[in-house]
């Protein structure tokens, strides 16, 4: 048998790209997003008043399309939480005791103390690990 390997599945979609042709560069929009870009060029406004328009007679679909553009959903919130300062392993106890108050007041939501928790344990596994490596300089200095 010579030539290329063949693929696993019988009936491939497309043919491979030849050798230094990466395919079509990111961010190209197809023929059919150029061809309605094209022939909607200068309508935006215009579409966009009428959809307000529908919205304000009650449309409720074109309701719900003007307030997703006007007040996108939020993925992720600013949150402020006072934190001690964490400079050794200690500091966890009074960092996990300072979510646990926010959690209970109200002030943030418990997935936001789970995420900012993880953010505490990646910076004190940062620390261990800069501890540790200053405790081995100290020892293989020591033997020398």
């Amino acid at each position: 048998m010579t030539g290329a390997p063949r693929k696993s599945r019988v009936n491939t979609r497309g043919r491979p790209f030849s050798p230094g042709n990466p395919g079509k560069p990111k961010g190209a929009r197809s023929r059919v997003t150029r061809a309605m870009e094209e022939l909607l060029e200068g309508e935006a406004e215009a579409l966009a008043r009428k959809a307000v328009e529908l919205a304000l007679a009650g449309d409720g679909l074109a309701l719900k399309m003007c307030l997703d553009r006007l007040l996108p959903a939020l993925r992720e919130r600013p949150v402020t939480v006072e934190l001690p300062p964490l400079g050794s392993p200690s500091d966890a106890v009074a960092a996990s005791a300072a979510l646990l108050a926010s959690v209970a007041s109200g002030e943030i939501a418990p997935g936001e103390a789970r995420e900012l928790g993880r953010l505490v344990e990646l910076h004190l596994r940062a620390v261990d690990a800069h501890e540790f490596e200053t405790r081995l300089a100290a020892l293989e200095a020591r033997q020398r």
